[in-house]
Order: structure tokens, then C-alpha cells, then sequence
């Protein structure tokens, strides 16, 4: 990401701009951006990106500037080599679309929605910080490394983006009118559980810009993310983010979409069920993945790793290096932690015995498949396998909104004349759209490969036991079985 500045000089990381005047206030209504103070980089997904002198406060600070050591798809680069992208750029892509959607609906709403610069401002500043909060490896840190460690707990990185939001600001002591501050919280957390409550019920339609909880639609998970990792991995993406920007309306305080764009729209939430399929859920992948978790519950207990969630000022000294302080470390208490990363640098990964997909008329009820079901369902056989042998992966995806379809949660509208929105279902569109909404996988994993072949039998048993008869879709090969 190459970077220049207008005004003042600097280099370095997105900040360090010298100024001899002091910037126009940061708040005040309907106030014009100085170009002075403004500095651009330039990503390789959006082009040109304007950095206003507040944004720089918060980027040009050791706590936005670890989002440069935090890969935006953790070990997935180890398969797809080419996705070295960290979230530092998504963030400032998140940061960009955010401005441009609060533009285009300044542009045609302006005046009937009351849109000014403080509202600019906010959205701006909750899509530059609302990944800030996130841990190392991407999502692996949250979903599959605390739960195992930390059993019950509730932690999310959008409730630490928020607790961090506020330390950097005393920390940095940067000047924020503190309903900015609060509207900026409550926008980064509104789709999670933990979502703040929020200070104004005016123009709610500003909290689905970063973190839609309505339908989903919303520049970081559908927009930025899709086009850069699609990019990153070499895969084609059609889909036109740039279009709905353009297209999109409030009605009722809500952002509400024409109805003939309900294709694309369909097309954007299938484009993300085919990247996890294809990539976030690559087996390869996530033989990786079920190893580092192994070696970062294997170090916890002596760098206290999972300590680091309870304070911000902790955390962010938390990042993806933490593979590399463990790779390089002579102490005993982390032998077992690195004798997998060094498993996983020689390629010596998990063994994958084979997989199947949930029947959908099981889907509904489906209970997660443990080791502990393999383990039951093995044959004498002259092997006799543990549970610690066997890692299971139960595989879920979908368009976000499990069995049901998105789509029938968003709005639509019939032109720019009528004022009516409404749902569409999907059968009024097309009848070669998918009936299902959702796929569950479940993949089982040798971790010796001399166990692949038993391992591969007792798994058939188990699928043969829970639905009579084998749903895998073939045989482990043979190569793979008897592998020593």
C-alpha cells in the first residue's frame, strides 16, 4: 500500500503528518475538510484513500498499527499463498466505504435525512476501528482457541474494539465530543450479542453502514472482505459493491435496495458461502488450523495467553508473532507447543480421512460429532484408537442467517417515485435459486498418519450407525490409508 501526504510531511504507517496550523475542529457542523490536513495511501483494492486529521490520531497509535501484524485470514496463506493481507488495510477499506456510503446517501437524501459531517465523521471513524478488537489468526482465536480454554465465555472482539476505542483515547489523549465517541461503540458492537445500547433512536439507518444486525449487508462483512480476499486467493469476484452503494435509499430508517437488484444482492451472499467453502474452510486449512490451536492451548498454561482477552491494555500487545515467540522459545514448558508449529512449518499436518455433508432433512437437529463418537463406533481391529488420536471439525456454512434466507430480511423498494419498501421471496425471483440456505460438513482428522485407515473405518461405522448408510461421497483413498 503505497502512501503520500498533502501539506505537512511524515511517512511511516499512515501518520507522522508535521503541521504548522492547527487542523479546523474535528466536530463542527456541516465543516469542510481542510486538504492540508488530509493524507492519502493508496490500496490496491479501492485506489486513493483520504485520511482525515482525526482517523490519523487514532491510526498513527501502537494499537491501530498491530493491525499490521495481524493477517486478515490467519494461517490460511500457508495453502493460498497469496493471502498475506492483514487487517491494517482492510480496516482502512472498511474506513473508506463507509465514507462513500453516508456520500451517496448524502448526495440524494442529504437534506430529507439530516446527514452532516459529524454523521460522516462517526461512520468513517466505526469502520477504521472496528476490527482493532480482534485477536491473532483471524477468527481462530475467538471461536476455536477460547472456548476450549476459557469454557462458557462470552468474549467478542467487537466488545474489545470498544474497551480499546476507549483506551486509546485516554491513552493518546485524544480530543472526540464524547457522543461521537459513544455512536462510534455502539456502531462497531450493533451486529454482535454483545451490542451496546444505543444513545439515539434518530437515523438508525447510520448502524447498518459498518456492522449491519438487520440483514447483514454492510461494508466490512459484505463488501471490503469479499472483494479483497477473492483478490488475495486468485479467485474471480463478480460481484459489483459499487452498484448497490449508488442504489441504495432509506426508507422508514432503514437502507432499503431496489427490488431489480435482488440478484445481486444473491449474488453477494453466495459469493461468501463459496469463499468459505473454497478457502476458510479449505481442509487443508483447517488441518492448520486444529494444529495451532493444539500448540496454543499447549502454551496457555505458561504464557497465560487467554489472560490477555481481560484487559485492552494487555491485548493489544497480542498478535500473530505470538507463532513465532513460541517457534523460537527453549523452554521446556513449551516443547509440546513447539514440536506442532514445527509439524506444521514441515508440512507434517493432520491427516484428512474424509468428509461428509449433514442430509438436509437432518440439518434441523443435528448434534456436533465428537472424537468421542468416532471412538465408539471403531471395530476390533487390532488398533485401538483414543480419543486424543481424532480431531473432528464440524463445518457450517451458510448466507449468514443459518437455514433462512437473508434476502427475506432486507427491503426492497419498486422505484425512486414510490415510498412503499417490502420483502420479496426468493420463488417470485427465480426457481434456479438454491432451496437449502445451509451446509454442515463434518470432516474427521488423523493426527498420526499410521491411524488414517482405522480412523477412516471407524468414521464410515459412525455414518452407517447414525443414518444407515454411508453419506460420504467416497472411499479414503488407498494411498492415504496406508500411509506410515
Amino acid at each position: 500500500m503505497g502512501e503520500c501526504c498533502n501539506g505537512g510531511g511524515g511517512g511511516g504507517g499512515g501518520g507522522g503528518v508535521s503541521m504548522s496550523v492547527r487542523p479546523p475542529a474535528l466536530f463542527s457542523p456541516g465543516a469542510m475538510v481542510d486538504r492540508r490536513f488530509l493524507k492519502h495511501v493508496f490500496d490496491n483494492v479501492h485506489g486513493n484513500i483520504s485520511l482525515d486529521p482525526l482517523s490519523l490520531k487514532f491510526i498513527d497509535t501502537e494499537q491501530f498499527q498491530r493491525l499490521r501484524d495481524l493477517k486478515q485470514l490467519g494461517l490460511t496463506s500457508m495453502v493460498y499463498p497469496g493471502a498475506v493481507h492483514t487487517r491494517f488495510e482492510h480496516s482502512l477499506g472498511v474506513y473508506w466505504l463507509a465514507g462513500e456510503a453516508v456520500r451517496c446517501l448524502q448526495t440524494y437524501q442529504g437534506l430529507e435525512l439530516d446527514i452532516d459531517h459529524f454523521d460522516m465523521q462517526t461512520v468513517k471513524l466505526a469502520g477504521l476501528l472496528h476490527d482493532i478488537g480482534h485477536g491473532p489468526f483471524s477468527h481462530l482465536f475467538e471461536r476455536e482457541f477460547l472456548p476450549r480454554v476459557l469454557p462458557g465465555s462470552e468474549w467478542s472482539h467487537e466488545q474489545m474494539s470498544a474497551q480499546l476505542v476507549d483506551y486509546i483515547v485516554d491513552e493518546h489523549h485524544i480530543e472526540i465530543d464524547p457522543n461521537s465517541l459513544r455512536k462510534v461503540k455502539e456502531m462497531i458492537t450493533a451486529s454482535s450479542k454483545t451490542a451496546l445500547a444505543r444513545s439515539s433512536k434518530e437515523k438508525q439507518f447510520l448502524y447498518d453502514i459498518v456492522a449491519n444486525g438487520r440483514n447483514g449487508i454492510d461494508v466490512d462483512n459484505r463488501f471490503d472482505y469479499i472483494i479483497r480476499d477473492c483478490r488475495a486467493c486468485g479467485l474471480g469476484c463478480n460481484f459489483q459493491f459499487q452498484r448497490l452503494l449508488e442504489a441504495m435509499r432509506v426508507i422508514d430508517n432503514e437502507i432499503c435496495y431496489p427490488a431489480k437488484e435482488y440478484l445481486t444482492i444473491h449474488k453477494l451472499f453466495a459469493t461468501r458461502a463459496d469463499l468459505h467453502r473454497t478457502v476458510y474452510t479449505h481442509a487443508k486449512v483447517k488441518a492448520i488450523e486444529l494444529m495451532l490451536v493444539d500448540a496454543l492451548l499447549a502454551a496457555d498454561g505458561y504464557l497465560k495467553i487467554s489472560s490477555f482477552t481481560l484487559d485492552p491494555a494487555q491485548f493489544w500487545k497480542l498478535d500473530d508473532t505470538i507463532l513465532k515467540t513460541i517457534e523460537t522459545a527453549d523452554k521446556k514448558q513449551l516443547k509440546e507447543s513447539r514440536d506442532i508449529i514445527r509439524r506444521i512449518r514441515r508440512r507434517d499436518l493432520y491427516q484428512f480421512c474424509n468428509e461428509y455433508a449433514v442430509p438436509k432433512d437432518k440439518l434441523e437437529y443435528f448434534k456436533d460429532v465428537t472424537s468421542q463418537d468416532i471412538v465408539c463406533s471403531q471395530k476390533a481391529n487390532g488398533i485401538e484408537l483414543k480419543e486424543e488420536d481424532i480431531v473432528v471439525s464440524n463445518v457450517r456454512i451458510d448466507l449468514t442467517r443459518g437455514k433462512d434466507n437473508p434476502l427475506e430480511s432486507i427491503n426492497f423498494f419498486k422505484d425512486y417515485d414510490s415510498e412503499k419498501k417490502f420483502t420479496i421471496s426468493d420463488d417470485r425471483i427465480s426457481h434456479l435459486l438454491p432451496a437449502s440456505c445451509q451446509d454442515k460438513i463434518v470432516r474427521v482428522y488423523a493426527k498420526k498418519p499410521e491411524l488414517v485407515e482405522a480412523i477412516s473405518e471407524a468414521f464410515e461405522n459412525f455414518q452407517l450407525k447414525i443414518y444407515g448408510v454411508k453419506t460420504q461421497v467416497h472411499e479414503t483413498p488407498e494411498k492415504k490409508r496406508h500411509r506410515k
